[in-house]
């Protein structure tokens, strides 16, 4: 009897220790998550476009009078200071007329000094009785013929002088220049066409397309307060790089145009650099100057079904919630919540695939 008691003793012991490695092996362990906390962030209001770096100055350099190039005193693609001589046109037949015009004033000016002598010994004489009032009539018109012969002198010697002063062809602003469409020698004149370009860089203009709806959401925004009607523009540049000087907004279009029912808005930004050049498209961004403090998840957080925008939550027993939320705009990696969720909950933002609602999980905070 004793021996069967211990034989029973021992498979009882031995069923219950295969009984609890068997319950053991049927509870598996909690999904491990990463969490982290719906936070009040400093965030600014923006929004995209697509534009395009328009200089803020740009001519084409021409001509004003006939000759032939007998200097060209630029360097192609350098920079040039306003009033700088680009071009000299050969100026000799332009001096002579200036002389010619210069001997010309100088006869008439004595005919007029001649004419004014006759005309007051005329006047004398009549009063002294001596000639015939018409006589003096004669001289008081032959000096005023003097006269405007010299007027006329003097106006033709100023247009003789400005076409002089068209033979050195100057930069009207500071710029760079571009290539030169002549050599030294070659005829030039009004009708020749531009000789270069001349284009200011710095400041320099990006312009952008705005939907009309857009403008208008953002003006009933503004009046309702919770929009600034101070922004800051940004550029992104072809290659990706964003343009570290910041631009502002200087221009809005009253005209809608009809193909695509857009506003042109124009932002003008430094460009020390050159590195905007004129005709580029470029990403803009369009942010509120001020931030605000807005309660935000990380963008990974949120998930969509049919219902909806919701999160998945770990309590302070960590069980999993699903917990719907109102989500306004997405703004550099966050989401911000405007309904649902409050200060200091925590979120599942990684192995969300592998919880669902009421399961305990192992829960880690980020960067923990």
């Amino acid at each position: 009897m004793r021996l069967r008691s211990r034989y029973l003793s021992g498979l009882v012991a031995a069923l219950s220790l295969l009984a609890a490695g068997r319950s053991l092996a049927q509870t598996p362990p909690a999904p491990a998550v990463v969490v982290a906390p719906a936070e009040m962030t400093e965030v600014r209001q923006s929004a995209g476009f697509t534009g395009r770096v328009v200089a803020a100055q740009k001519v084409d350099v021409r001509a004003r009078v006939a000759g032939f190039i007998e200097e060209i005193l630029f360097r192609e693609g350098s920079e040039v200071e306003a009033g700088a001589l680009l071009y000299r046109i050969q100026d000799d037949e332009y001096r002579a007329a200036v002389a010619e015009i210069e001997g010309s004033i100088a006869a008439a000016e004595a005919e007029r000094k001649l004419a004014q002598l006759e005309r007051d010994r005329k006047a004398e004489l009549v009063r002294r009785n001596t000639v015939a009032q018409n006589e003096l009539d004669v001289a008081e018109a032959q000096l005023g013929r003097a006269e405007g012969e010299v007027a006329r002198l003097n106006g033709t010697l100023e247009r003789q002088r400005l076409q002089l002063s068209y033979t050195e062809i100057t930069a009207p602003f500071a710029g760079t220049v571009g290539l030169s469409a002549v050599d030294v020698g070659a005829l030039v004149g009004p009708d020749t066409g531009p000789l270069t370009t001349l284009t200011l860089l710095d400041p320099i203009d990006v312009t952008f397309p705005v939907a009309t709806a857009l403008l208008l959401d953002y003006h009933e925004a503004v009046a309702q307060g919770t929009a600034s009607r101070e922004a800051t523009v940004r550029l992104t540049l072809p290659n990706g790089t964003v343009y570290p000087l910041a631009g502002n907004v200087d221009y809005i279009s009253a005209d809608v145009a009809q193909g695509t029912d857009t506003v042109t808005v124009r932002a003008i930004f430094e460009n020390p650099d050159g590195v905007l050049l004129d005709g580029a498209l470029v990403g803009v961004s369009l942010e509120q100057r001020e931030p605000e403090q807005r309660l935000t998840v990380p963008q990974q957080a949120v998930q969509r079904d049919q219902a909806g925008a919701f999160v998945l939550l770990v309590d302070a027993d960590s069980k999993v919630e699903l917990r719907r939320v109102q989500v306004g705009r997405v703004e550099q990696g966050r989401a911000l919540i405007t309904g649902g969720l409050a200060e200091g909950e925590n979120v599942i933002i990684e192995g969300v695939n592998k919880v669902r609602p009421g399961i305990v999980v192992d829960a880690a905070a980020v960067g923990g």
